[in-house]
């Protein structure tokens, strides 16, 4: 089976953080199964500049058309992108961009299918792409583009087409796959495929090792120590866990990513006074990202919109238990006393939620017990039987209508 994967959310050499559980998904799919091939299309923004003052479209700018990540050939076609005013102009930007693209590398002779992710803008151009090809193509939801997006009332237009020109929609927590159904009803609704974990990479810390890692990471030794991982945006609510640290006073907490919020988060902590307690340590690889976890005796996600949220599972993995707000497919994943606590997504909730964990510890090989269920296999297994049904749809519907 060939399959070509397009998204404009994958890794890069300048942005390797950037998507990378779709990286991982098919990572693991060709683990699973010998005869599929996988190649990538992840089309970036056109910008002319690499000077490092324009952030990310800098980042975009130096995105080399063609490279090689972890076995995967990935190509990064350009497309036109307005800032502010160009939403609802993008998708047919990417769609033109792709179908340049596709016709130049033959795409339609090259794959069997190409496996789309997040419906908007990516979405939308896909479909418009391969339903003027005829080339079949499956999607899946991935959180922001179903549950926030369809508020713009053009964007949810556009993303509804999408759902029903897509041979199949798969969501990754039942929560958005619900979510489509309601935006779009379509036979067979969609379908739920779970992020898995790395049990390998993200592997069980139990208190002796946690000890060491904590030396290895100049941590303290005898005091609580809680990480939250994420961009410092506000959608990720670090401004609500600081708020809440006042409440928590024995409690050292580890913020770990970047992003445009921390200047603000910093100065907040200074004013409270929480400085010794609060620290920000940037982004990490994921091979860093796990000592972290295992060192730690709980991981915080406050967010308001999360479509299946990652980092709890891999902190799950390395036997800490999470403090995670209650919305979309974060309660499919702390579901469990041992996974940790649900919250509401306020201070005193963020706080109750904190002292929970801190007064009634979980026991870390069931917390790794617990994350053990969301192994790769049983999503693998899904997925490529939907691949297969849509390829057995569509050779049908050929056979009876040749023309």
């Amino acid at each position: 089976m060939r399959i070509l994967t397009l998204t404009s959310l994958f890794p890069s050499s300048t942005m390797p953080s950037l998507g990378i559980f779709i990286e991982t998904r098919m990572k693991q799919l060709k683990q699973r199964f010998p005869d599929v091939t996988v190649d990538v299309v992840a089309p970036v923004p056109w910008f002319p500049l690499t000077h490092p003052r324009f952030g990310d479209y800098a980042k975009y700018a130096a995105v080399p058309k063609k490279e090689t990540r972890n076995g995967f050939t990935v190509h990064h076609p350009r497309y036109l992108v307005i800032p502010v005013v160009g939403m609802y102009f993008t998708p047919f930007f990417m769609a033109l961009t792709l179908v340049a693209f596709f016709l130049s590398q033959k795409i339609k002779q090259r794959y069997d299918i190409v496996d789309g992710h997040y419906y908007y803008p990516d979405g939308v151009a896909i479909a418009l792409v391969c339903k003027m090809l005829r080339i079949p193509f499956t999607l899946t939801a991935r959180g922001t583009d179903i549950n926030l997006i369809p508020e713009y009332k053009p964007a949810k237009k556009m993303i509804q087409y999408a759902i029903r020109q897509s041979d199949a929609n798969l969501a990754v927590c039942q929560a958005l796959a619900n979510e489509i159904d309601h935006l779009q009803p379509c036979d067979p609704s969609a379908v739920t495929l779970r992020n898995g974990v790395d049990l390998e990479l993200f592997r069980y810390a139990d208190l002796q090792q946690q000890h060491v890692l904590r030396e290895q990471l100049n941590l303290p030794l005898n005091q609580p120590i809680a990480v939250a991982v994420g961009w410092l945006v506000e959608r990720k609510g670090q401004h609500l866990i600081v708020e809440a640290l006042v409440q928590c006073p024995e409690l050292q907490l580890y913020f770990i990513g970047t992003g445009e919020q921390q200047s603000m988060l910093e100065q907040r902590v200074k004013a409270l006074g929480l400085e010794r307690r609060c620290h920000f340590v940037g982004s990490k690889p994921q091979s860093e990202l796990r000592d972290w976890f295992g060192a730690a005796d709980m991981s915080i996600l406050a967010s308001s919109r999360e479509g299946w949220a990652n980092v709890l599972l891999e902190s799950m993995a390395c036997g800490t238990p999470v403090v995670a707000t209650n919305i979309w497919g974060t309660p499919e994943i702390v579901s469990t006393f041992d996974a940790g606590v649900l919250i509401e997504r306020t201070v005193d909730d963020i706080a109750r939620g904190i002292q929970r964990l801190t007064n009634e510890p979980r026991k870390r090989h069931k917390v790794r017990q617990h994350a053990e269920k969301f192994s790769w296999d049983d999503t693998c297994n899904k997925l490529y039987r939907v691949f297969e049904q849509t390829l057995s749809n569509r050779s049908s519907q050929q056979t009876a209508s040749p023309n």
